[in-house]
């Protein structure tokens, strides 16, 4: 296994050297900002420091065998002439009631609310909260509006809001987190399941000193089990592939003496509820695993909802969303916190291993609501 640490002004250049020493099968393992040179600890040059590595004997890739789907005559039935004017005016009617229907639901009104206490609304109203949590905040703020006479200006109204959220989702954050000794990864396909499985192992390693271990179950796709592999090499931790409910048995004998051991599951379309089952027949949900729900913020949120309530037949400790640097609304976060009364482990915001990896407090989500840097 070929490690080696580089420095350069900015992640960009850094790339480069990268793939101009290891290639473009090198992994990331770490970065961290350094600050060089100076003169009496004055005028010091900041700059990138990462650890990368590379496998020197890469497995070659399992290449998936491409189905030939024969094509199916179907006879097109004729053709009625439609007069095309009133097929326009019709879909526009209907596009209008659709529009109303939505300005309607989407609507919160304002009136009668002091211009002081507009601004905190305002603002999670543009990040896509749902209605119910705006309203609900909105009959706080009049209440202390009221306790305090009217003495109030913005910037207590914003003090006002972020103290109403944080004690509504505190409860949620405050649950045991990643204290079991197996820790589960699920979620639908494409949304990062992996990628955010070896950011947690790298972090309980290098930042941890863990000793851990792979699991995957994840026997569908090659190109995953290879992602995990190289990471597990990186590492250099043991890593195992399981196929069946015995294989995970002797898997976790094995494996009795690490700190911790991270599962990787297979990412399918869990609107079918048989692969939901499929996992829980795999993976024994006892006291020592604990389960986490990846989902990407860029998703829509009924699809989320779905997704959620299809895993409702294993026990979710907590949701972990991807992508939130792909989207400029994270308010859907909130509508599901509250929804399924479930708090949220961590966030990544990027690609890097480990860095784009955020473990959230209540106090992080608040900011993040309201639009403050984190």
């Amino acid at each position: 296994m070929k490690v080696k640490k580089y420095q350069a002004s900015s992640m960009q250049e850094a790339m480069k050297k990268i793939r101009a020493d290891l290639g473009k099968q090198a992994v990331i393992l770490q970065s961290k900002t350094v600050y060089t040179g100076g003169f009496f600890g004055l005028f010091k040059k900041k700059a990138i420091e990462v650890v990368a590595g590379v496998d020197p004997n890469p497995r070659p890739e399992v290449k998936e065998k491409s189905r030939i789907v024969p094509m199916i005559e179907k006879t097109q039935p004729a053709v009625t002439p439609i007069n095309n004017a009133e097929v326009l005016a019709k879909e526009v009617k209907e596009l209008k009631k659709i529009l109303e229907q939505y300005s309607r639901n989407n609507k919160i009104s304002l009136e009668g609310v002091p211009e002081e206490l507009k601004s905190p609304l305002v603002t999670l109203k543009e990040q896509e909260v749902s209605n119910d949590l705006i309203m609900e905040l909105k009959q706080a703020l009049l209440s202390k509006w009221k306790d305090s006479k009217g003495h109030v200006d913005q910037r207590e109204a914003l003090i006002w809001a972020k103290e109403w959220l944080l004690n509504k989702i505190k409860p949620l954050q405050e649950k045991t987190s990643q204290k079991k000794k197996y820790i589960n990864i699920v979620g639908p396909t494409g949304v990062g399941k992996t990628t955010t499985l070896a950011k947690m192992a790298a972090d309980s390693v290098l930042e941890k000193g863990k000793e851990i271990a792979f699991i995957s179950t994840d026997t569908y796709r090659i190109a995953a089990i290879n992602q995990l592999k190289t990471y597990a090499d990186l590492l250099k931790v043991p890593m195992h592939v399981v196929y069946k409910a015995e294989d995970f048995t002797e898997a976790i004998k094995q494996l009795e003496d690490h700190d911790m051991i991270y599962i990787d599951t297979a990412g399918r379309n869990y609107r079918d509820e048989r692969y939901v089952k499929e996992l829980k027949s795999m993976i024994s949900f006892e006291e020592e695993v604990e389960s986490y729900l990846v989902m990407a913020l860029t998703s829509k949120e009924n699809d989320l909802k779905e997704i959620i309530d299809k895993f409702s037949l294993i026990p979710i400790e907590k949701f972990i969303f991807t992508k939130m640097d792909e989207t400029k609304t994270h308010g859907t976060l909130l509508n599901l916190m509250c929804h399924f009364q479930k708090g949220v482990a961590f966030i990544t915001n990027g690609q890097n291993v480990p860095d784009d990896l955020m473990e959230v407090d209540a106090e992080t989500i608040v900011d993040i609501m309201f639009g403050e840097n984190v």
